[in-house]
């Protein structure tokens, strides 16, 4: 039996999926199989992982009907045959010591649950730069820091097949946030985290993938909220915390909505959205747009739109 499972989803990702598992190949910790679920894919990503699968028994490819990633995700776990489970998803990218390095944590920490790692980011405006903080000064993760940092916990993380027994798999109601629903529920099972700082992959930001998608994002995060209150409601500490939390992304969700409002010109509803954010959280910005967006919402539009592209630019990578 292989002592670690790795876990990759991969929906239509023909261009990527094949670096990914040449990553997982190389890794210098080779006791491990690789479980591929393609997802429903309409490329050729399922006919790339099959030829890898053919050259080496330890890929196995999985496929089914599209389920979103947690679906994907549970799949593997059902068929999994290692004591640790290894999350790597199919457009990133393991350093040959990523699975060395966190079992080599397990194996000293046996109290700890839950290795959380790092990254290099691949793409977008902090491409280069490491996914979490390095050195890290945060705390291992626990459950009032997991629900004051979202980023607490990187998906690049291994567990103890303990997780899933106590945990159970994603939730496949969700669409975006299931990983954090699920480091959530583990925290609250009284699992144990530790954190990995050293960046050992490859992130990759791309402009299809979920994260790109802020009202969606934002609008999964206060779902999961919603999932795990009454889970905490006996810790006034960690409650507080969450109702914080909540409060924070309610506002940032009814911006992103205004702006995207303001971006398809839908005049109405970014003027909903802005009455809603403004009785929220007043401020000379807000209450401007209010105005304009019913007096000359044209004008509202174009200057959103030349911060917009002002923005882009000056947070683009240099080439």
């Amino acid at each position: 039996m292989p002592a670690v499972t790795v876990i990759m989803p991969a929906y239509n990702v023909e261009p990527y999926v094949g670096d990914a598992i040449v990553s997982a190949l190389a890794q210098t910790f080779t006791d491990f199989e690789l479980i591929v679920v393609d997802d429903g894919s309409t490329d050729g990503t399922a006919n790339v992982v099959a030829g890898f699968a053919e050259g080496d028994p330890r890929v196995r490819l999985v496929r089914q009907a599209n389920r979103g990633l947690a679906g994907a995700r549970n799949t593997a776990l059902r068929v999994a045959r290692g004591d640790v489970l290894a999350l790597l998803d199919s457009d990133d990218l393991w350093e040959p010591g990523f699975l060395a390095d966190q079992m080599a944590i397990l194996h000293a920490r046996q109290e700890v649950d839950i290795v959380t790692g790092n990254a290099w980011t691949m793409g977008g405006a902090q491409d280069g730069a490491p996914a979490r903080p390095c050195p890290d000064s945060r705390r291992d993760p626990d459950l009032a820091a997991m629900l004051g940092d979202e980023f607490a916990v990187f998906i690049m993380s291994v567990f103890r097949r303990r997780v899933y027994e106590i945990v159970g798999g994603f939730d496949e109601t969700l669409r975006t946030n299931e990983d954090y629903d699920f480091w959530l529920r583990a925290a609250v099972s009284g699992c144990r985290f530790a954190r990995n700082p050293r960046p050992l992959g490859r992130y990759r930001v791309r402009s299809d993938s979920l994260s790109a998608n802020e009202v969606r994002m934002l609008r999964g995060i206060l779902v999961v909220y919603g999932k795990i209150r009454p889970l905490v409601a006996g810790r006034p500490r960690e409650l507080a915390i969450l109702d914080a939390q909540v409060e924070r992304f309610h506002t940032e969700y009814l911006a992103a909505e205004a702006r995207v409002a303001l971006e398809s010109r839908d005049f109405g509803a970014a003027r909903r959205h802005l009455d809603a954010l403004h009785a929220r959280r007043r401020g000379a910005a807000i209450g401007v747009a209010r105005v304009l967006v019913r007096v000359a919402p044209g004008i509202l539009a174009r200057m959103y739109s030349i911060r917009r592209a002002r923005t882009a630019a000056a947070s683009a990578p240099l080439a």
